[in-house]
């Protein structure tokens, strides 16, 4: 199926779930961006951000994640045994390295990014730096840059060690076992045209077991430990409001500070909340405009900011 902006699929990726997907074609592209959504929502929040990019010549490729949006609960086109919340940090990297290959076969010969917010955001970071089961060299290759927002690392208001040690304790035994993850729709971001969370029928406010233990354990490790397992030569940019009452922008900051690329970036938001491509005041745009600026930059035969803001 299509719209005006999108193309829209459900395809089979692995463990042979289905999933819900979105793209959005350049006519000439000149760059791929592999997209990764938060938690408890779906592609369908960003339509009015992804539209955007192929104006600028980039093709998103989307979709809604492992145990969310439509892939969990679209009951004509779903798996069978998908349900809300129920995923893992193991499947969610398979996921994103079958979401690469997938795209890059869809728009081969042009550099690809990848891009996650928020639970998506820790899912990006850990993908690149796991020691386990790594993605294959291929896959690495494919990446021009790693791009980032709002990520979950450490929460704003983090979970006691009391909760975490008992999600670890539980996990091996019920790690499908839901578990309400209630959220203050006004902590999101500013704007309450777009925040409207509570009513989405495509949004629980629950996670499982496994898949909220890996989310909180793997983003602190990630700042702890697995930063040092950053390819040095894969440029990374993460951007973070520092209003955030999500997720910590102060993480975010030391995860740039302590990982050894040899291109990186760290963009504070003053004042943003956590949606940062839902903010109002002009900051959901000037979001857009940075990242698509910064895919500019690392294009070849792109040498300064100043050509790209020319060109764009």
């Amino acid at each position: 199926m299509t719209s005006a902006a999108f193309e829209e699929n459900w395809l089979t990726g692995p463990a042979g779930t289905k999933f819900y997907t979105r793209t959005y074609k350049a006519d000439q592209p000149k760059a791929l961006l592999v997209f990764v959504h938060g938690f408890a929502e779906h592609v369908g929040r960003y339509n009015h951000v992804h539209e955007k990019y192929p104006e600028k010549g980039i093709t998103v490729f989307t979709y809604d994640a492992r145990g969310f949006g439509k892939t969990a609960l679209d009951a004509a086109n779903k798996s069978k045994d998908s349900s809300y919340g129920k995923t893992s940090w193991k499947e969610q990297f398979g996921d994103i390295e079958w979401a690469i290959g997938q795209a890059s076969k869809e728009v081969p010969g042009v550099p690809t990014f990848l891009m996650g917010h928020s639970m998506g955001g820790g899912n990006v970071l850990g993908f690149v730096t796991r020691t386990t089961a790594p993605p294959s060299p291929d896959t690495v290759k494919l990446l021009s840059g790693v791009i980032v927002s709002s990520p979950l690392l450490v929460l704003s208001t983090p979970a006691s060690p009391f909760q975490r040690w008992l999600g670890r304790k539980a996990r091996p035994f019920l790690p499908n076992l839901p578990v309400p993850a209630p959220m203050n729709e006004g902590d999101l971001n500013r704007n309450p045209e777009r925040n409207k969370v509570l009513s989405d029928p495509l949004i629980k406010q629950a996670g499982t077991v496994a898949g909220l233990t890996d989310m909180f354990d793997g983003g602190k490790k990630l700042v702890d430990e697995d930063y040092v397992h950053f390819p040095q030569s894969l440029p990374l940019i993460i951007i973070h409001g520092d209003a955030d009452k999500i997720t910590s922008h102060d993480a975010s900051k030391s995860f740039v500070e302590k990982v050894k690329a040899d291109d990186k970036k760290f963009s504070s938001y003053p004042g943003g909340y956590h949606e940062l491509a839902n903010e109002p005041d002009g900051m959901d745009e000037k979001l857009t405009d940075e990242v698509i600026a910064w895919i500019y930059i690392h294009l070849p035969g792109e040498t300064s900011a100043s050509e790209v803001q020319a060109k764009l």
